[in-house]
């Protein structure tokens, strides 16, 4: 079943993928990272001027990375706006997205934490750098396949 931002988006010939609805009825959409950044663009002018939260999750170990962005469409005298969340899936080996920051500033230290916790490169993101790991920590920690460094099992203690 598709929501009726997925109906207006074929309407409108912008490729996406419907992934249904969350817990709470929220639409959720897979964008492909090379078309993120213009549909980014198109739902900010058609009013999801608000970037709720960004984060980002490793689908599986050796599998996918996914950035996370939840939009609001925030309106004068409005109980209930309107939100969307999007996915955006990028492989491990190449995992580059897009910035959002210059479509919502807000963007800014999320995006940060997801490179430094997972290693997605956001492209034209002004300040792209290690946000709470220090800048010569090797590895992307929330990785499912990290290994910490110099960790060693219980089992291998004795």
């Amino acid at each position: 079943m598709r929501g009726s931002l997925s109906v207006w988006l074929v309407k409108h010939a912008l490729v996406h993928r419907s992934l249904g609805f969350d817990y709470q009825g929220i639409e959720t959409l897979q964008i492909k990272p090379e078309d993120w950044h213009s549909i980014a663009v198109i739902f900010y002018v058609y009013g999801y001027n608000y970037l709720r939260s960004q984060c980002a999750y490793d689908v599986a170990p050796g599998g996918l990375l996914s950035s996370v962005y939840h939009l609001t469409r925030i309106e004068y005298g409005i109980d209930q706006p309107e939100e969307v969340c999007i996915k955006v899936f990028a492989p491990r080996n190449k995992s580059r997205i897009p910035s959002v920051f210059w479509v919502w500033k807000s963007a800014d230290f999320q995006e940060r934490e997801s490179y430094d916790m997972l290693g997605i490169s956001y492209d034209k993101h002004p300040h792209l750098k290690r946000i709470l790991m220090p800048e010569s920590w090797v590895g992307w920690p929330l990785r499912k396949d990290y290994i910490a460094p110099n960790f060693y099992e219980i089992q291998d203690a004795h």
